[in-house]
């Protein structure tokens, strides 16, 4: 049976964000959704989580909130579509997310169909497209080299709808998938449906952050209408409204053009866009139009280690060491080069980050403070291994404990350190090493879908679709 309006809820822009219990269920029972589905993922956090194959939310909170989720979604008999599982959307974050759902589905006796779809792109099958020139650089500054990909601990793609989509038609219950784009975890629902694709899209765009396109803002409950013209946003609390500024002005989050928006095999452009107060709490969407493009691209996201950090935090409030504070830290780098040269440590990365003066925006500050009573230093040292950031940060902080400087008073005792130990090691350290766009010919192939039966936390007649 063919639908004129489809309806969607955004739990919360974010799993194991958060979100209101109370409003969510009442927003289901008053919209009765044909779908959920929510964001689980980003490279905001940085390369780390990708590299580690750790989730930077926690086991106890995803749990929670999933056992809401998964627990709506088959009282309701609907599907939920959770993206970028485990933040990251690599293999390890899939599985994680899945030994969850496991748990749940074992201690409350559920069963249903559970989909995942691998996102993580192999070394040997991004050589091939890297030979046959199918990589082009994208938001990095420097083309991709094979000894880029050869050095990378892990690589994941972005997804579009396409293999979400095919997730859907296999009527599993729940779909877990690695990385992908954030609107397409909304979109690919009603597009299957035969709704705009640019309306879609762009309905995705403001739902994967659940109401921080409200007033007030919160990673909290969002609900979508879609219909054949145009879409429509409500926040799921009361205590919430969406205004045309606050959801127009969401074409500015995260974007670098607020008109055109790109994605896999195509965008979304919001030039004739019309934002439109339906009621006090209600905005109307209308007129985004959907531009495809060719040959089609995926965004690619890969990691190396680079060493391992250690850090130390102290506080500086003697005004005139404040005062000379730059030359200090150059003199104390350029003991530090001269201590790794002597102890043969290789390679190694040293920054001060200066909190009360330019820790924030390092040498883009545009503001310069003549004074400050007390600064905040962060001694950051990445080196080859744990023991030699360690051996390097201690040395800074011992010689800039003691450090002599002009005019002064007190030689010793200068420094405030926030902990004991005083140096505190961090651990591995990754860098991105791919953040490039890949050409492919089947938006499905890169994606391989695995449905398989779960029954009592048991995964049974797994097949790949």
């Amino acid at each position: 049976m063919k639908l004129d309006e489809v309806r969607v809820i955004a739990p919360t822009g974010f799993l194991g964000y958060g979100f209101s219990f109370e409003d969510f269920k009442r927003a289901v029972k008053e919209v009765q959704p044909h779908y959920l589905a929510v964001d689980a993922g980003s490279t905001d956090p940085g390369p780390h989580y990708l590299g580690t194959g750790e989730s930077f939310t926690t086991h106890g909170t995803v749990k929670k909130e999933l056992e809401v989720l998964i627990g709506t979604a088959l009282k309701n008999n609907i599907p939920l579509i959770i993206g970028s599982a485990g933040g990251c959307g690599g293999r390890p974050h899939v599985d994680w997310t899945v030994n969850i759902v496991r748990e749940l589905s074992e201690e409350h006796n559920w069963s249903f169909p559970l989909a995942t779809i691998d996102a993580e792109i192999d070394k040997e099958i991004l050589l091939e497209w890297f030979e046959q020139e199918k990589i082009k650089d994208f938001e990095s500054s420097e083309s991709l080299t094979a000894e880029d990909i050869e050095q990378s601990t892990r690589i994941v793609a972005q997804m579009g709808i396409e293999p979400i989509m095919k997730a859907l038609n296999s009527e599993a219950q729940v779909i877990i998938c690695g990385r992908a784009c954030d609107d397409a975890v909304f979109a690919a629902y009603p597009i299957m449906k035969g709704f705009d694709k640019g309306l879609s899209i762009h309905m995705g765009k403001i739902l994967e952050c659940g109401a921080l396109a409200s007033e007030p803002i919160s990673m909290d409950v969002m609900i979508g209408r879609l219909k054949k013209d145009y879409f429509s946003l409500e926040p799921g609390s009361h205590m919430r409204k969406c205004t045309v500024t606050s959801v127009s002005s969401h074409s500015l989050y995260e974007r670098e053009d607020p008109i055109k928006q790109l994605g896999p095999g195509g965008g979304i452009d919001l030039t004739n866009t019309r934002f439109e107060q339906f009621t006090d709490r209600i905005v109307r969407i209308s007129d985004t139009r959907y531009e495809e493009t060719s040959p089609y691209y995926i965004k690619l996201e890969g990691v190396r280690k680079i060493g391992y950090r250690t850090i130390c935090i102290v506080g500086v409030r003697d005004p005139i060491m404040v005062k000379n504070i730059d030359s200090i830290l150059e003199r104390l780098r350029d003991h530090a080069n001269n201590y790794i040269k002597r102890m043969g440590y290789g390679t190694s990365k040293i920054v001060f980050h200066i909190y009360g003066k330019d820790g924030v925006m390092k040498n883009l500050e545009p503001l310069t403070l003549k004074s400050n009573h007390e600064l905040g230093i962060v001694i950051d040292v990445v080196a080859e291994d744990q023991e030699k950031a360690k051996a390097i940060c201690h040395e800074i902080s011992g010689k800039f404990m003691h450090l002599d400087f002009d005019n002064q008073y007190n030689n010793a005792g200068n420094l405030a350190f926030l902990y004991s130990p005083s140096e505190i090691d961090v651990g591995p350290v990754y860098g991105f090493s791919v953040y490039h766009l890949a050409e492919i010919d089947d938006p499905t192939t890169p994606f391989p879908v695995t449905v398989s039966h779960l029954e009592n936390g048991k995964l049974k007649e797994e097949i790949t679709v």
